[in-house]
């Protein structure tokens, strides 16, 4: 019960820390020119995500465990990555606005509001699934999996969609 209640505290420091972090940072400039333009990056590492939680699925349904742990911590290195690589995007160059016209706006702020509201949402549940499991709480693994599996597969699939619409406006 102890180690559970540690870790709750933790779940609930990172799920507040970690969005209050990014909106702090994304009013930091910082003056440097990075080597690479990372937005192809970062959106390459969603879609490697998107692709690891559809191989850690079929892995926990064929019950391959290991398969399917290995996966999932790949995944969460590849969150922390693509944060680390938005962020130092965001600090780094300016926003780049949307120049579609019509019905594509709309479609496209939708996309966009919904992924950055889910990828907020989603990092309590990433969270908390993978206490359960590492915990060895699988019936309780399972239930919340459940819901974070289609929530975190959505931000990443929508974080991809929406860097391919923004694609013709940034100034690169």
């Amino acid at each position: 019960m102890e180690e559970s209640k540690k870790y709750n505290r933790i779940i609930i420091v990172l799920s507040i820390a970690i969005p209050l972090v990014v909106a702090v940072l994304f009013g930091v400039k910082l003056d440097i020119e990075l080597p690479v333009f990372l937005p192809p990056i970062y959106a390459g590492t969603n879609a490697i995500m998107a692709v690891l939680l559809i191989v850690a699925l079929w892995a926990v349904k064929m019950k391959n465990i290991t398969l399917h742990k290995r996966v999932m911590k790949t995944a969460i290195i590849f969150s922390a990555l693509f944060l680390i690589m938005y962020v130092l995007y965001h600090m780094t160059s300016d926003s780049t606005s949307y120049g579609g016209q019509g019905v594509l706006k709309y479609v496209y702020f939708i996309i966009l509001i919904s992924h950055i509201l889910l990828s907020i949402i989603v990092i309590p549940f990433v969270l908390i699934t993978y206490v359960k499991a590492i915990t060895n709480d699988i019936e309780k693994h399972k239930k919340i999996a459940r819901i974070t599996w289609p929530l975190w597969f959505y931000v990443t699939i929508s974080g991809v969609i929406v860097y391919f619409m923004i694609l013709p406006y940034y100034q690169i």
